[in-house]
């Protein structure tokens, strides 16, 4: 445990599990994604683990520390595909990483879904714990929701050990679209699709009614 993540610990309670797995989880992500998306993807561990916490559910802070982890993999260059979801992108590599690493099938599955949903409001919540918090700790950094349930001192600590910029928001923002950009259609019918409205003037929605009406069936 670095010296950092241990006087983390000590004011929230929560800390990055210390183990060889979680050593090299953290190793490669920082060595992958750019400093922004590291420390995204960290904040998102903690604010899992102090929600599942709060809740009361009990989970595997490894499967956690996985999910959160590799949530954003797939906007690296290295991870993304022409034509899968970015989400799918970062469940496949984290599927093959802890795959590599003898991870038993049932909970990289469970990792696996944790990353692929965490853009699918309203259904990670009623699954899995890991799945659920992962969510909720992508939607604590990224949207400021459940924000007020979070105490001054566990905010504070967190963002101390895994700083956020007063451009944050925008540079987020602006991470997603450069990881997106080259496949637009893969946002259909999903969040991200905003971000490429916010971007790109040229961008045209993909419409589900349209797919129904203009669809080979004469009725």
């Amino acid at each position: 445990m670095s010296l950092s993540t241990e006087l983390l610990s000590r004011p929230i309670g929560v800390s990055i599990p210390d183990s060889k797995l979680a050593r090299e989880i953290t190793e490669l992500v920082r060595d992958t994604e750019t400093a922004l998306l590291f420390h995204h993807s960290s904040r998102v561990y903690y604010w899992g683990a102090l929600a599942g916490r709060r809740r009361g559910l009990r989970f595997d802070p490894e499967l956690l520390y996985a999910g959160a982890m590799f949530h954003d993999m797939g906007l690296t260059h290295q991870h993304s595909s022409p034509d899968e979801r970015f989400e799918v992108d970062g469940a496949n590599a984290a599927r093959d990483f802890l795959r590599s690493r003898g991870i038993a099938q049932h909970d990289i599955d469970t990792v696996w879904t944790a990353i692929a949903l965490h853009t699918t409001p309203g259904i990670p919540q009623h699954m899995h714990p890991v799945v659920a918090l992962v969510t909720a700790g992508v939607e604590m950094d990224v949207l400021g929701m459940a924000y007020a349930e979070y105490s001054d001192a566990e905010r504070e600590a967190v963002v101390h050990a895994h700083p956020r910029n007063a451009h944050f928001k925008e540079d987020i923002i602006q991470t997603f679209y450069d990881g997106i950009k080259h496949k637009p259609e893969t946002t259909f019918g999903n969040v991200k699709a905003d971000v490429l409205a916010d971007k790109d003037p040229h961008f045209v929605r993909g419409n589900f009614c349209s797919v129904i009406c203009n669809s080979a069936w004469r009725g």
